[in-house]
């Protein structure tokens, strides 16, 4: 079982550098199933998740490695490519889903099982299938498994019921080798999305108008290898930020995108953090009290629901009253129970949380429910009083954050790292 002791009370100081974004590299490692040859993605986070699609790439029958000679670089050969994923991690990891597009571009013929991942809703697979379906894809459930057939894929209008990011991204990589011009409606507008974009452009793909609501592919015939490299992680860049601020410390994060940050920027400027940002990167200084906030989550450039948990870390500390109003996932709340633990005065009332500040949180054991949850609780355990035990049984918080207990202890934290 993974735990973490954080005893907290300590102002964080220091300078800390932001890793690859994980939800960028994720379907980018995905897309380098239409790539023929050897391409090189740079930037990569020391991350489970991204073990887990290495692992189903290698078990499609491409060749992916970790660079011996340059850190966080991972080498993928693509010589063949199998049309089964492997049920063991596709259920293990949701984003192994954005398998189906690439390989049904590349054999007309995908089997998918129905993936997993952390329990913050239903987000169901839908969005996706009807994307695919748009393009000319056949497609049928079948014993757990999503099964795709095509003879050619080809150009569609593909108008998606929600901004989906992982839909969005499904139907662009599969619309970059159809026959003929794709237009991709009410698209998601994320950075990733972008990302991905640039990568298969770099790669000899067709894609404009990523970031935007519409996005137009003229599909083409075959790509080529490149060598990459991915952008910084915007939400853990806002994690680190958050961090400073809920110690009253003063944090410098290195190589964050400012473009990608402005909700999160504007939201921690209404805290009552000062916020400047220079060459050198992002600096969070919180010598005050902090203010009370609400907060809606949207998707991009709307403020971003993996933030959410851990504002309700920082706001349970504010002076008066906060409502946290989450409209992306409807589950997305099991954090609270853990932070009332800890002494926060938070209630819940359908998707909102209404937060009223407390002059301080306890340390408490608490329990990991997802990803960004386990964000929250470190957070809360770095300015709680005392000591504060997470419990982590399935891993969650290294499934999205890069050696994030080397990087807080480096600003002055005091986290012990229990296996």
């Amino acid at each position: 079982m993974h735990k973490l002791i954080v005893s907290g009370g300590r102002p964080l100081e220091g300078e800390v550098t932001v890793s690859g974004s994980k939800n960028a590299a994720l379907p980018i490692l995905a897309a380098a199933i239409m790539l023929p040859g050897r391409s090189v993605i740079r930037n990569i986070p020391n991350l489970s998740d991204v073990t887990t699609i290495v692992r189903v790439l290698r078990a499609l029958g491409l060749r992916a490695e970790y660079s011996q000679s340059s850190p966080n670089t991972v080498n993928v050969w693509n010589f063949q490519v199998r049309h089964v994923a492997p049920y063991e991690l596709v259920t293990k990891m949701r984003a192994s889903f954005f398998v189906i597009g690439p390989i049904l571009a590349v054999k007309g013929l995908a089997k998918i099982p129905l993936p997993g991942g952390c329990a913050i809703g239903s987000r169901p697979v839908d969005i996706h299938i009807k994307g695919l379906t748009a393009l000319g894809a056949d497609v049928e459930l079948e014993h757990g498994f999503v099964i795709a057939k095509t003879k050619k894929l080809r150009g569609g209008k593909v108008y998606l019921d929600f901004p989906s990011v992982g839909a969005t991204e499904t139907v662009m990589m599969a619309a970059a080798l159809a026959e003929g011009d794709s237009i991709i409606e009410n698209a998601a507008r994320e950075p990733e999305i972008l990302d991905l974009a640039n990568f298969l452009n770099r790669a000899g793909a067709k894609i404009e108008g990523a970031g935007t609501e519409v996005i137009k592919v003229s599909g083409v015939n075959t790509l080529m290898p490149v060598d990459y490299k991915i952008i910084p992680d915007r939400i853990e860049a806002g994690t680190l930020l958050v961090a400073g601020a809920i110690t009253g410390g003063k944090v410098l994060v290195k190589g964050a995108e400012l473009g990608h940050m402005e909700a999160t920027l504007v939201k921690l400027k209404e805290c009552g953090a000062e916020i400047e940002c220079g060459p050198d990167g992002i600096l969070v200084t919180a010598r005050r009290g902090i203010n009370a906030v609400d907060i809606k989550t949207l998707p991009y450039p709307g403020f971003p629901t993996d933030m959410q948990p851990q504002f309700a870390s920082l706001l349970s500390l504010a002076n008066g009253t906060s409502v946290i109003t989450e409209t992306v996932f409807e589950n997305r709340f099991m954090h609270v129970n853990e932070l009332k633990r800890m002494g926060a005065n938070i209630r819940l009332e359908g998707q909102s949380a209404i937060i009223t500040g407390v002059p301080k949180l306890s340390g408490a054991p608490v329990r990991v429910s997802d990803l960004r949850a386990g964000a929250a609780l470190i957070l809360a355990g770095l300015a709680a009083e005392g000591e504060t035990i997470i419990e982590d049984r399935d891993h969650h918080i290294r499934r999205g954050y890069d050696k994030i207990t080397s990087k807080l202890t480096g600003l002055g934290a005091e986290i012990k790292d229990h296996q």
